[in-house]
Protein backbone atom coordinates (compact mmCIF):
# COMPACT_ATOMS: atom_id res chain seq x y z
CA UNK A 1 0.00 0.00 0.00
CA UNK A 2 1.15 3.71 -0.85
CA UNK A 3 0.49 6.59 1.72
CA UNK A 4 0.59 10.10 0.19
CA UNK A 5 1.45 12.38 2.77
CA UNK A 6 2.20 15.83 3.43
CA UNK A 7 5.14 16.98 6.26
CA UNK A 8 2.87 19.02 8.68
CA UNK A 9 -0.30 17.41 7.03
CA UNK A 10 -3.08 15.41 9.16
CA UNK A 11 -1.83 12.57 6.98
CA UNK A 12 0.12 11.81 10.00
CA UNK A 13 -2.66 9.60 11.93
CA UNK A 14 -2.87 7.10 9.69
CA UNK A 15 0.38 6.97 9.64
CA UNK A 16 0.74 6.32 12.96
CA UNK A 17 -1.97 3.61 12.42
CA UNK A 18 0.27 1.70 9.99
CA UNK A 19 2.64 1.59 12.37
CA UNK A 20 0.72 0.78 15.52
CA UNK A 21 -0.87 -1.97 13.59
CA UNK A 22 2.35 -3.16 12.00
CA UNK A 23 1.45 -2.56 8.99
CA UNK A 24 3.92 -1.31 6.04
CA UNK A 25 3.13 1.45 3.86
CA UNK A 26 4.93 3.02 1.23
CA UNK A 27 5.69 6.81 1.53
CA UNK A 28 4.63 8.87 -0.40
CA UNK A 29 5.29 12.66 -0.14
CA UNK A 30 3.25 15.35 -2.31
CA UNK A 31 3.59 19.22 -2.10
CA UNK A 32 0.66 20.19 -1.40
CA UNK A 33 0.79 23.68 -3.00
CA UNK A 34 1.63 23.01 -6.60
CA UNK A 35 0.44 19.22 -6.56
CA UNK A 36 4.07 17.65 -7.44
CA UNK A 37 5.12 14.33 -5.73
CA UNK A 38 8.78 13.41 -4.50
CA UNK A 39 9.85 11.47 -8.23
CA UNK A 40 7.60 12.77 -10.28
CA UNK A 41 3.48 12.81 -11.44
CA UNK A 42 0.61 15.34 -10.74
CA UNK A 43 -1.08 14.70 -7.14
CA UNK A 44 -4.43 15.79 -8.91
CA UNK A 45 -4.26 12.13 -11.00
CA UNK A 46 -4.39 10.66 -7.74
CA UNK A 47 -6.82 12.66 -5.45
CA UNK A 48 -9.45 14.75 -7.68
CA UNK A 49 -9.96 16.41 -4.02
CA UNK A 50 -6.03 17.98 -4.23
CA UNK A 51 -5.70 17.10 -0.27
CA UNK A 52 -4.02 14.32 1.45
CA UNK A 53 -4.04 11.55 2.96
CA UNK A 54 -4.43 9.53 0.46
CA UNK A 55 -4.15 5.74 0.82
CA UNK A 56 -3.47 3.56 -2.45
CA UNK A 57 -4.25 -0.39 -1.99
CA UNK A 58 -2.09 -2.86 -3.74
CA UNK A 59 -4.89 -3.24 -6.06
CA UNK A 60 -5.03 0.34 -7.42
CA UNK A 61 -7.93 1.48 -5.33
CA UNK A 62 -7.41 4.46 -3.70
CA UNK A 63 -9.32 5.66 -0.53
CA UNK A 64 -9.36 9.28 0.75
CA UNK A 65 -10.44 10.96 4.11
CA UNK A 66 -7.98 10.77 6.99
CA UNK A 67 -11.19 9.09 9.21
CA UNK A 68 -11.95 6.73 6.52
CA UNK A 69 -8.19 5.37 6.05
CA UNK A 70 -7.21 4.78 9.78
CA UNK A 71 -10.46 2.77 10.39
CA UNK A 72 -9.69 0.66 7.12
CA UNK A 73 -6.20 0.13 8.43
CA UNK A 74 -7.19 -1.12 11.62
CA UNK A 75 -9.50 -3.50 9.97
CA UNK A 76 -6.57 -4.99 8.14
CA UNK A 77 -5.34 -6.18 12.08
CA UNK A 78 -8.38 -6.59 14.02
CA UNK A 79 -5.97 -8.17 17.17
CA UNK A 80 -4.45 -4.56 17.47
CA UNK A 81 -7.53 -2.62 19.09
CA UNK A 82 -7.48 -0.19 17.42
CA UNK A 83 -11.06 0.22 16.65
CA UNK A 84 -13.85 -1.83 17.73
CA UNK A 85 -15.42 -4.52 15.35
CA UNK A 86 -17.93 -3.47 12.74
CA UNK A 87 -21.53 -3.16 14.26
CA UNK A 88 -20.75 -2.97 17.83
CA UNK A 89 -21.62 -0.01 19.72
CA UNK A 90 -18.28 0.68 20.69
CA UNK A 91 -17.44 1.39 16.60
CA UNK A 92 -20.05 3.30 16.63
CA UNK A 93 -18.38 5.59 19.75
CA UNK A 94 -14.99 5.89 17.85
CA UNK A 95 -17.10 7.04 14.30
CA UNK A 96 -18.82 9.43 16.59
CA UNK A 97 -14.95 10.87 17.79
CA UNK A 98 -13.49 11.02 14.06
CA UNK A 99 -16.83 13.20 13.15
CA UNK A 100 -16.33 15.16 15.69
CA UNK A 101 -12.31 15.72 15.43
CA UNK A 102 -12.43 16.06 11.60
CA UNK A 103 -15.43 18.42 11.87
CA UNK A 104 -15.56 20.32 15.33
CA UNK A 105 -11.79 20.64 15.67
CA UNK A 106 -9.59 20.08 12.61
CA UNK A 107 -12.11 22.39 10.36
CA UNK A 108 -11.26 25.25 12.95
CA UNK A 109 -7.67 25.05 12.68
CA UNK A 110 -8.10 25.57 8.83
CA UNK A 111 -8.22 29.35 8.89
CA UNK A 112 -5.55 29.70 11.71
CA UNK A 113 -2.86 28.69 9.18
CA UNK A 114 -4.25 30.79 6.24
CA UNK A 115 -2.47 33.64 5.56
CA UNK A 116 -4.93 35.54 4.16
CA UNK A 117 -7.69 34.99 7.46
CA UNK A 118 -8.92 38.52 8.53
CA UNK A 119 -7.55 38.18 12.67
CA UNK A 120 -10.67 39.19 14.02
CA UNK A 121 -11.89 35.58 12.49
CA UNK A 122 -9.23 34.17 13.56
CA UNK A 123 -10.22 35.06 17.37
CA UNK A 124 -13.52 33.67 16.88
CA UNK A 125 -12.06 30.41 15.55
CA UNK A 126 -9.93 29.93 18.74
CA UNK A 127 -12.58 30.80 20.83
CA UNK A 128 -14.59 27.97 18.98
CA UNK A 129 -11.81 25.69 19.77
CA UNK A 130 -11.47 26.61 23.09
CA UNK A 131 -15.30 25.52 23.31
CA UNK A 132 -13.81 22.34 21.78
CA UNK A 133 -10.93 21.36 24.24
CA UNK A 134 -13.14 22.46 27.08
CA UNK A 135 -15.62 19.37 26.27
CA UNK A 136 -12.16 16.98 25.20
CA UNK A 137 -10.58 17.73 28.63
CA UNK A 138 -13.15 16.99 30.50
CA UNK A 139 -13.84 13.94 29.11
CA UNK A 140 -10.41 12.83 29.20
CA UNK A 141 -10.19 13.89 32.91
CA UNK A 142 -11.98 10.71 33.86
CA UNK A 143 -10.96 8.40 30.95
CA UNK A 144 -7.29 7.71 30.09
CA UNK A 145 -8.39 7.69 26.53
CA UNK A 146 -11.04 9.15 24.03
CA UNK A 147 -12.86 5.29 24.59
CA UNK A 148 -11.82 5.11 28.40
CA UNK A 149 -8.84 2.74 28.23
CA UNK A 150 -8.13 1.74 24.95
CA UNK A 151 -5.85 3.73 22.55
CA UNK A 152 -7.97 3.99 19.23
CA UNK A 153 -7.67 5.91 16.21
CA UNK A 154 -9.21 8.67 17.08
CA UNK A 155 -6.82 8.71 19.31
CA UNK A 156 -4.20 8.51 16.73
CA UNK A 157 -6.14 12.07 15.02
CA UNK A 158 -6.21 13.75 18.41
CA UNK A 159 -2.84 13.85 18.66
CA UNK A 160 -1.95 15.31 15.84
CA UNK A 161 -4.66 18.11 16.26
CA UNK A 162 -2.89 18.59 19.72
CA UNK A 163 -0.06 19.49 18.10
CA UNK A 164 -1.50 22.26 15.93
CA UNK A 165 -1.85 24.55 18.95
CA UNK A 166 1.85 25.76 19.29
CA UNK A 167 2.38 27.20 16.35
CA UNK A 168 -1.59 28.59 16.20
CA UNK A 169 -0.63 30.24 19.47
CA UNK A 170 -3.17 28.22 21.69
CA UNK A 171 -2.37 27.94 25.32
CA UNK A 172 -2.94 23.79 25.60
CA UNK A 173 -1.72 24.22 29.40
CA UNK A 174 -5.68 25.37 29.67
CA UNK A 175 -6.72 22.08 28.98
CA UNK A 176 -4.08 19.92 30.75
CA UNK A 177 -5.97 16.43 30.31
CA UNK A 178 -5.97 16.50 25.69
CA UNK A 179 -2.39 17.44 26.22
CA UNK A 180 -1.34 13.77 28.02
CA UNK A 181 -2.89 12.72 24.86
CA UNK A 182 0.51 13.91 23.10
CA UNK A 183 3.20 11.59 24.59
CA UNK A 184 1.29 8.64 24.74
CA UNK A 185 2.01 7.93 21.11
CA UNK A 186 5.26 10.03 20.66
CA UNK A 187 7.65 7.06 20.12
CA UNK A 188 5.33 6.40 17.13
CA UNK A 189 5.33 9.76 15.50
CA UNK A 190 8.90 11.01 16.34
CA UNK A 191 9.69 7.37 14.26
CA UNK A 192 7.90 8.61 10.95
CA UNK A 193 11.01 10.71 9.51
CA UNK A 194 9.81 13.27 7.16
CA UNK A 195 6.07 13.10 7.99
CA UNK A 196 7.02 14.46 11.38
CA UNK A 197 9.43 17.02 9.74
CA UNK A 198 9.03 20.63 9.05
CA UNK A 199 6.37 22.96 9.03
CA UNK A 200 5.64 22.83 4.99
CA UNK A 201 6.11 27.27 4.91
CA UNK A 202 9.57 27.51 7.76
CA UNK A 203 12.52 25.45 6.59
CA UNK A 204 13.79 26.29 10.56
CA UNK A 205 10.50 25.09 11.60
CA UNK A 206 10.86 22.64 15.03
CA UNK A 207 10.56 18.90 13.91
CA UNK A 208 8.07 17.24 15.09
CA UNK A 209 5.16 20.10 15.20
CA UNK A 210 2.45 18.84 12.94
CA UNK A 211 0.29 21.73 11.16
CA UNK A 212 -2.58 21.39 8.61
CA UNK A 213 -1.74 21.86 4.88
CA UNK A 214 -4.47 24.07 4.03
Amino acid sequence: MKLYYSPGACSLSPHIVAREAGINVELKKVNTKDKSMDGGGDFWQVNAKGYVPTLELDNGDKLTEGPAIVQYLADQKPESGLVPKAGTMDRYRVQEWLNFLTSEVHKQFSPLFRPNTPEDYKAIAKENLGKRFDYLDKHLTANDYLMGKSFTVADAYLFVLTNWTKPTQIDLGKWPAPAEVQPARRRAAEGQGSDAGRRPDSEGARAGVMVPAV
